[in-house]
């Protein structure tokens, strides 16, 4: 069961890879989103993970708001691409994937190099022109992934793109729920953790749910960064119900 489940995960890589050559040059921005937004919704299916939208965000949704949420698995990405399909900046790791990082790539992915602070500044730039430009983009300004029940400070610098560019940042939530409603530890990634052991956990794991909350969003006009990331950490941990250790 478990080989005809990767085998499934498989060829619908080769086909996000297939959509991605082919497909994605000759086509608008609109018709690009369903598409990502379509095999998202299928990977999830495949690995048994339902998808449940919660809208907390008391008023109209702001296309142009930066996304960002905690973040404890590589399924974050699509789980919120089911919503709204995002240029997420991601760590530089994920583009050495077999497969999957070449996906994410020409889906739209914006990798950075940790520790490299020049690094952090072109992208930092290229986000400001890309929001400008009403692209919708997300991070996970965590840094890394972390288990549940547990929110890591919220790294600033990527929170003054969204200052520069005049839009608000919009917080998520995600968690990953067993059918008693507790968290499903199957979809921790963390440690040395492969991609391949994580799908295979997850490919034998009863289902789960992965829980989205969209919660209000944050402005940003006159805004210090390191006040817009204390803000939207302390969102994400009240949704989640953490508090300081």
């Amino acid at each position: 069961m478990i080989v005809w489940h990767f085998f499934r995960v498989f060829i619908h890589l080769m086909a996000g890879l297939l959509t991605c050559a082919v497909v994605f040059p000759f086509v608008h921005d609109d018709r690009r989103d369903y598409l990502v937004r379509r095999w998202s919704v299928k990977l999830l299916a495949i690995c048994t993970v339902d998808v449940a939208f919660k809208d907390k965000s008391e008023g109209a949704v702001n296309a142009s708001a930066m996304i960002v949420s905690n973040h404890i698995s590589w399924l974050d990405i699509f789980v919120i691409n089911t919503l709204h399909p995002c240029h997420f900046v991601a760590k530089s790791d994920i583009r050495n994937w077999p497969l999957l990082g070449w996906l994410c790539e020409k889906a739209g992915t914006i990798f950075l190099v940790r520790g490299r602070q020049r690094d952090v500044r072109r992208i930092y730039e290229g986000l400001v022109h890309q929001i400008q430009a009403g692209k919708r983009i997300a991070f996970f300004p965590e840094g890394t992934t972390t288990s549940q029940g547990n929110v890591l400070s919220f790294h600033a610098n990527l929170f003054e793109a969204a200052i520069e560019a005049h839009v608000p940042v919009q917080p998520f939530v995600v968690r990953y729920l067993d059918a008693q409603g507790q968290f499903h530890s199957a979809a921790d990634f963390i440690g040395d953790m492969t991609f391949a052991e994580s799908m295979r956990i997850i490919l034998l794991a009863p289902r789960m749910t992965a829980e989205l909350v969209r919660l209000p969003t944050i402005p940003t006009d006159g805004a210090h960064r390191r006040d817009v990331a204390r803000l939207a950490r302390a969102a994400v941990m009240r949704e989640l119900g953490v508090t300081e250790a």
